[in-house]
């Protein structure tokens, strides 16, 4: 089970549970991925509904290289995701928020 205290979160891949988690390092590859000049401006578009696709890709890849995954961006495009594409952008909004606040905020 994701332990949402340490900002963990489960993300479904092909049918088996995988544990993402925003770490330090995963974040700062988050930036470099998406040339976000913040880690706000990231959050900012999740918040106000102005994300992509690719944004959410993003996350999902380094949550889950964060959490221990060893896969890439090109291996995460042709899984299966647990809830699809609405699935996906909740687990990576879920990142984002786990990175930043207590599971009861």
């Amino acid at each position: 089970m994701a332990n949402p205290w340490a900002g963990e979160v489960a993300i479904w891949l092909d049918g088996q549970r995988h544990t993402g988690k925003l770490t330090l390092g995963a974040l700062a590859e988050l930036e470099a991925t998406l040339g976000a000049g913040s880690l706000v401006e990231i959050a900012e578009r999740f918040e106000s509904g102005r994300f992509s696709a690719r944004d959410v890709l993003a996350v999902l890849v380094a949550g889950l290289r964060g959490g221990g995954w060893q896969g890439s961006a090109e291996v995460l495009r042709t899984a299966e995701i647990g809830g699809g594409p609405v699935g996906a952008a909740r687990a990576a909004a879920e990142l984002l928020a786990r990175a930043f606040a207590l599971p009861d905020e």
